[in-house]
C-alpha cells in the first residue's frame, strides 16, 4: 500500500486539525481530528450520520486532504487490525489531551467509533 510523503505525514502529525473532503462530489472542506501511527495517517468519525464524511467514504473512498495549503488526492482504507486500532486509541489520547478533549478521546475508544478507523493513503 502506498504511503503519504514523509513531509506531509510530519505536517499532519504536528497539526491538530486536518482539512478533508470525502468523495468526488464538490462540497466544502471540513476539519477533523487526525493522528499518525507508524508513519501512517488515521482518522476516526465522531458522528456516523448518513451525511458524514465517513459514510461518504464508504460509498466513494476517494477524496482530498488539505495540507499546508495544498490539496492532496487520497483514498480512504478501512482499518480492521485491532493492533492498529489500539495504537490509534493511544495516539488520540496523547495528541488530544486538553480537558475539553478528554471526553471525545474516551468516546473514540468505543467499539462503534473504533470501527470507523480509516487510513488515508495517496490516490
Amino acid at each position: 500500500m502506498n504511503r503519504l510523503p514523509a513531509d506531509v505525514v510530519t505536517w499532519i502529525a504536528k497539526s491538530k486539525i486536518l482539512g478533508i473532503r470525502a468523495g468526488r462530489r464538490p462540497h466544502r472542506i471540513i476539519g477533523i481530528w487526525v493522528v499518525v501511527v507508524e508513519h501512517r495517517v488515521f482518522v476516526r468519525s465522531w458522528s456516523m450520520k448518513e451525511r458524514s464524511w465517513w459514510r461518504t467514504f464508504l460509498e466513494d473512498p476517494t477524496g482530498i486532504i488539505e495540507v499546508d495549503g495544498k490539496k492532496i488526492p487520497i483514498r480512504a482504507v478501512r482499518t480492521r487490525s485491532e493492533r492498529l486500532k489500539d495504537a490509534v486509541d493511544e495516539a488520540y489520547a496523547a495528541k488530544y489531551n486538553t480537558p475539553g478533549s478528554l471526553q471525545y478521546v474516551k468516546d473514540f475508544r468505543t467499539k462503534k467509533r473504533r470501527d470507523t478507523t480509516t487510513e488515508l493513503v495517496p490516490r
